[in-house]
């Protein structure tokens, strides 16, 4: 076994990834799947759990399978988006898509409901979290309130990590991580479930049983292995939230290291020696026994890039290009991010995006721009109010898609006037699932050596000198607009009805 092969696969929002790598962290093969994210109604973000997550797996599992050759797997870890909603029969099969984690907002009636019963202090004291799109709680309660037909077949409550455990191995089971965001229904200190909550929260619901991230949650079955072409008995982790796993896929594992995500949406996380709760972040759960974390997590970011693109019919490089030749600033305009509301720190999801200042002269090398800038002032922003909850930043590392091509890693360091390290593999959870994997099995990577630094990006002064004044504005956009922003998006609920 000492010599087996490591695999991580993970579950996003728009592909999944998986990767085959050696017990020193050398990826050996890598494979990928781009799949479709379901948008039903506004505020609505669903995925199909056997046409997205389990099919992608399968492809994923038999190609990097495949790969090994002769030599032998010693352990496979999961990830996923996360914390989702997908209720399922006894057998675990699936009884609606998947409701997805906070760019999904339907439970809003909920939230305010639960957070009133149980009081935002309490909330936050036991829980580490308040209530927000992010939480799973709410969202139980919008499935007993409008399909309630599905809530009373409800047996297995799975995500996107568990729901795969439980195909392979029979395994009901999650992660203390992952369980920590389903909020008002886990308890932060006691590490489990918070009973009265979750009874209050999901009545009769019977929950997964919890393990850390680096636990072995079963094996693979005869019957997964004739699907999947994995080994039986393979050892499968507990699997936990893709960001997590992409944290600790680029040695974000110490007090005071926070990961950077550039992605579909733009995500936070900083490692803690005990819990920080902040009424503007998420206070969880880390990936290895014992840590906590606080996290941060922007509604959207790649995918307002990826939307300007599509509205335009260019191409990315051409976008990079263009923006690349714009001064900061962007020739006065600024842009509010929060095309899909906005979760931390200002947990509201009828915000809506902004963008302030056009004029005919504008073209699209500025608005990339500032929809680059818009997410970087988003990130300070998450910096700054991390550093007030007592957990000041000593090194960021930066990971996910967005870190190619360099622009947009820094516009977000003279932004923040602070430096990023960019690791030598930037491919994300996939990588973290398999050192994971690695951990759980005995085999003992160097996390420190796993994944070394590549490229360091500095702030210019000149330019974080330029950006000072733009995010000062930034901050006054949102209160200065919030109002309209709610009347337009009643109005946009209100026509899609």
């Amino acid at each position: 076994m000492a010599d087996g092969l490591l695999l991580g696969i993970d579950i996003g929002t728009s592909s999944s990834k998986g990767v085959l790598v050696s017990p020193r962290g050398e990826v050996l093969a890598r494979a990928s799947r781009a799949h479709d994210t379901s948008y039903p109604h506004p505020g609505w973000v669903e995925h199909d759990a056997e046409t997205v997550w389990w099919q992608d797996f399968l492809a994923l599992a038999r190609e990097l399978a495949s790969a090994a050759g002769d030599r032998a797997l010693a352990g496979l870890a999961v990830s996923g988006i996360g914390p989702v909603l997908l209720p399922a029969d006894a057998a675990g099969r699936p009884l609606r898509p998947a409701i997805l984690y906070g760019v999904d907002t339907r439970a809003a009636r909920e939230i305010e409901e639960l957070t009133a019963e149980l009081g935002t202090e309490s909330i936050v004291e036991r829980g580490g979290t308040p209530l927000s799109s992010q939480a799973v709680g709410p969202k139980w309660r919008w499935l007993a309130r409008h399909e309630p037909e599905v809530y009373e077949r409800t047996e297995l409550f799975l995500m996107a990590s568990s729901y795969l455990v439980h195909r392979l191995t029979g395994e009901y089971v999650l992660d203390h991580h992952s369980a920590s965001q389903c909020d008002p229904m886990y308890d932060l200190r006691a590490a489990d479930w918070a009973a009265d909550w979750a009874e209050l929260t999901a009545p009769g619901i019977r929950l997964p049983r919890l393990l850390w991230p680096t636990e072995v949650a079963g094996t693979v079955s005869a019957a997964a292995a004739a699907e999947t072409g994995l080994p039986q008995g393979l050892p499968v982790t507990a699997g936990t939230v893709d960001a997590w796993a992409e944290a600790a896929s680029v040695g974000v594992a110490d007090p005071g290291d926070t990961m950077v995500m550039y992605g579909t949406t733009m995500f936070l996380v900083q490692v803690l020696a005990d819990p920080r709760p902040d009424p503007g972040l998420w206070t969880t759960r880390g990936a290895f026994p014992g840590t906590y974390s606080l996290a941060a997590g922007m509604a959207t970011s790649g995918a307002i890039t990826d939307w300007l693109r599509r509205l335009v019919g260019g191409d990315f490089a051409d976008l990079v290009g263009r923006a690349a030749e714009v001064p900061a600033g962007s020739r006065g305009l600024l842009t509010l991010p929060y095309f899909a509301g906005e979760r931390t720190p200002v947990f509201d999801p009828d915000a809506r995006g902004i963008i302030a200042g056009l004029t005919t002269s504008h073209g699209l090398g500025e608005l990339y721009r500032a929809t680059l800038e818009g997410i970087a002032y988003g990130v300070r922003h998450n910096l700054e109010v991390m550093a007030s909850a007592g957990g000041a930043s000593s090194r960021l590392v930066a990971v996910g898609g967005g870190t190619q091509g360099g622009l947009w890693t820094q516009i977000v360091s003279d932004v923040t006037g602070a430096e990023q390290q960019v690791p030598a593999e930037t491919i994300g959870a996939a990588l973290g699932d398999a050192l994971l994997a690695g951990v759980a099995v005995g085999l003992e990577p160097d996390i420190a050596a796993w994944n070394p630094v590549h490229t360091v990006v500095r702030p210019d002064p000149a330019r974080t000198g330029v950006y000072d004044g733009f995010y000062r504005r930034y901050r006054e956009l949102y209160p200065a607009t919030a109002e309209i922003a709610h009347f337009l998006a009643g109005q946009q609920r209100a026509t899609d009805r």
